[in-house]
């Protein structure tokens, strides 16, 4: 007879203090990101019948700051291709990128600095950004302020390339993915050091709430598990399992949160451990 004790509604029993910071985040409330100002999202045109086997001119109008990003946004018009009417789009603008500048984009465009094309249609070595992950996902890769991509290699037969991302890893996508030629503009933004608080302040107001932040050894018993002490210690081994759930990583080897099941072979067993408490759930 094999029956499973189950601790999920019993994590409170044992537990004392403060929901502490980590386990706040992710429901909401003040952890939102802050969009009140921004731009909007910059993207890539949806895929059509122009970009699939010719190409589509469009001109920058204007190029503008959104709060909260590093990297300037361009503000691209486009005519559009089935009505007798204007479309305007908001690309992620990379280095050399000017008002009245012409933008082409599709397959058969030149490699120039703002065009955006298939990847297979670069050679090898070519520095691009705003890179799809999949096909029509209208750009997800190296789009932060003085990032980029490297085009490595072709494989003709399974139509997929060969990419180097900004941060060195290698990773192999369909060759159909667009991608803008250039390195994002901005770059050399966290050269510059902060220096005072106020310019972090003003930093992440337009973010999200994540500053300041203040660690765990500085708080008390209440609000941390690692607070409290003489010295700011923790006071017990920190690492915890890759797969642990915000909260649970810095409790430790805490009985109720190390383990959510306990299988047992015979009632003898249940007997011994649990003899005076209530913690069955399933008895199978």
């Amino acid at each position: 007879m094999c029956i499973t004790l189950s601790f999920a509604r019993y994590r409170h029993i044992g537990e004392m203090g403060r929901v502490i910071r980590a386990q706040r985040k992710g429901a909401g409330s003040v952890f939102k990101a802050h969009q009140k100002n921004r731009k909007g999202a910059p993207k890539l045109r949806s895929i059509d019948f122009a970009e699939r086997h010719g190409y589509i001119k469009g001109v920058v109008r204007d190029i503008i700051h959104d709060p909260g990003r590093g990297a300037p946004l361009a503000k691209v018009q486009f005519r559009d291709p089935y009505r007798y009417k204007l479309r305007n789009e908001l690309f992620i603008a990379p280095e050399g990128l000017h008002t009245g500048q012409f933008i082409y984009c599709g397959k058969r465009a030149s490699l120039q600095v703002g065009n955006v094309l298939p990847i297979f249609q670069m050679p090898e070595g070519t520095i691009i950004c705003n890179l799809e992950e999949k096909t029509g996902d209208r750009g997800r890769l190296a789009r932060t302020s003085g990032n980029y991509a490297t085009v490595i290699s072709h494989n003709p037969e399974t139509k997929r390339s060969r990419i180097k991302l900004p941060s060195g890893t290698k990773k192999v996508i369909p060759s159909a993915n667009r991608a803008m030629v250039g390195i994002v503009a901005g770059g050399g933004r966290i050269d510059k050091p902060i220096m005072k608080a106020g310019r972090a302040y003003h930093k992440y107001k337009v973010k999200r709430n994540c500053w300041p932040k203040v660690r765990g050894v500085a708080m008390n018993p209440v609000e941390h598990p690692f607070g409290g002490g003489n010295h700011q210690h923790i006071g017990k081994a920190s690492t915890v399992r890759r797969s642990a759930s915000h909260g649970r990583k810095v409790r430790g080897n805490d009985f109720f949160y190390n383990f959510s099941s306990i299988v047992c072979c015979s009632w003898l067993e249940v007997d011994y451990f649990f003899s005076e408490s209530k913690f069955i759930k399933e008895i199978s």
